[in-house]
């Protein structure tokens, strides 16, 4: 074939020095639960209007965030863009850049990570910023990994507030780096529970606020027992936005600070890409994941910016390099520093204050409906529900109402016991009507006897 050169017998031989019997040998790693047997089902060929046709035809079958009562969360949060935000992401300068390997002709870029590391650091309360991971999870995972190189220990404490799916990550990079992770049981408010677990062999000790359930808490009493038996303590953030009302991880003694920034500046995007904020002390710097840039002067005495400390395996020896998956998210991080710069410190810290109000309007409003309990104690725009019914069939029920509402914890942990518990967050973009909407709407679902399609 014109575009595979390659035949039969040169397919055996590099197979045969990899010491695999087939290609399927290659992908032994890959759960089968994850793998696909067979082809998709779409048609081999199609012409552009057909093709047009069909992608249509299954976009229309999803129920868009902005087109109905929105109440998701848990880590992916609906909130205003300003339409400046995608206007300058898609100048051609930005948007086809990659890395700033030449300063000399990325001046641009490299100021525009710097800005975003100077309000990262300024968000986190920390020291230092790098120029972003994937999303919050790899940054989570990235974090955990550091704290071994720098404390020389394997055994990494993970609270049971901390999202499901950041654990996930951490546990699969954990695995091929030799550490163990101890993730404790899910629970709303783990504070007692994390502090006990801390020995004299933890590396880190990984906590979030506001956590999974939308707890959110002063870490501080976490981060003095970690730092008494010599651990570090890594704050996690899923919900940007909190940083504008809830004290900083800094404030509250953490090392490292990591958080999806998808909150600002990024829309929902059906799942990515997103931007990971990494931020830690200055004495750790060196072992921090990925790219940072700094400010510097040329030969003339003129201000300039370039890469510094890319400890990336495109800068250096692979055996030095402290991460293999640490691109930065450039674009996203653009918008970030975009939405950030428009808002300004007292736009943010209205922003927050804003969100915080229209949960607390939301709170409200289930506490008086039949079947709901309200489980989180303190939290920033979302906390967890126990329903008197399994919370999976609850949301396919307000789905089919024309109300997205909320993500049920089983979603994201299956298997861990809490098949009742919805996740509901509340922004700015919720409205006094979409509350009662979906008020009206579950206390009907939980009064039902059976399905209403």
């Amino acid at each position: 074939m014109r575009y595979l050169p390659l035949t039969p017998d040169d397919r055996a031989e590099m197979l045969g020095v990899i010491g695999v019997d087939s290609i399927d040998g290659l992908f032994v790693d890959v759960p089968p639960s994850a793998r696909r047997e067979g082809f998709v089902e779409l048609p081999h060929v199609a012409g552009e209007l057909e093709v047009e046709r069909e992608l249509a035809g299954l976009a229309a079958r999803n129920t868009a965030a902005g087109s109905v009562p929105f109440f998701c969360g848990a880590g992916a949060y609906r909130h205003h863009v300003p339409a400046t935000v995608d206007h300058l992401i898609q100048r051609s300068e930005f948007l086809t850049s990659y890395t700033p390997y030449q300063p000399e002709i990325a001046q641009g870029t490299l100021q525009v990570l710097f800005e975003f590391q100077t309000q990262v650091a300024a968000l986190t309360g920390m020291e230092v910023a790098n120029a972003s991971l994937y999303d919050g999870s790899t940054a989570c995972a990235e974090a955990v990994m550091m704290t071994k190189r720098v404390t020389k220990r394997n055994r990494a404490v993970l609270s049971g507030g901390v999202h499901p799916h950041y654990v996930a990550t951490t546990e699969t990079l954990a695995r091929a780096e030799g550490m163990d992770v101890v993730h404790l049981p899910a629970a709303v408010d783990a504070e007692d529970a994390v502090i006990a677990a801390i020995d004299a062999g933890t590396a880190c000790v990984v906590v979030q606020t506001p956590n999974v359930f939308g707890t959110a808490t002063d870490v501080t009493r976490i981060a003095e027992a970690a730092h008494a038996a010599g651990a570090l303590l890594i704050v996690v953030t899923t919900e940007a936005v909190s940083f504008g009302l809830l004290k900083s991880p800094g404030e509250m003694g953490a090392d490292i600070a990591v958080a999806e920034g998808q909150s600002i500046g990024n829309a929902l995007n059906y799942g990515g890409p997103y931007v990971g904020l990494f931020a830690c002390r200055e004495k750790l710097v060196r072992q921090a994941p990925g790219r940072l840039c700094g400010e510097t002067v040329d030969a003339d005495g003129r201000r300039g910016f370039v890469l510094t400390l890319s400890t990336r395996e495109q800068h250096i020896r692979r055996d030095k390099a402290t991460s293999n998956i640490c691109t930065n998210s450039g674009l996203c991080a653009l918008a970030f520093s975009i939405h950030m710069s428009l808002l300004g410190e007292v736009g943010l810290r209205r922003l927050a204050a804003l969100n915080h109000q229209r949960a607390r309007a939301l709170k409200a409003a289930l506490e008086g409906v039949k079947g709901v309990e309200i489980l989180t104690p303190r939290f920033f725009n979302e906390f967890a529900v126990k329903l008197s019914k399994p919370a999976g069939e609850v949301v396919e029920e307000l789905a089919f109402k024309g109300v997205l509402g909320g993500v049920p914890f089983s979603r994201l942990a299956p298997g861990a016991g809490m098949d009742d518990v919805l996740l509901v967050a509340a922004t700015e973009t919720v409205t006094g009507e979409d509350i009662k909407i979906f008020a009206s709407s579950l206390a009907a679902t939980l009064s039902a006897g059976g399905t209403e399609r």
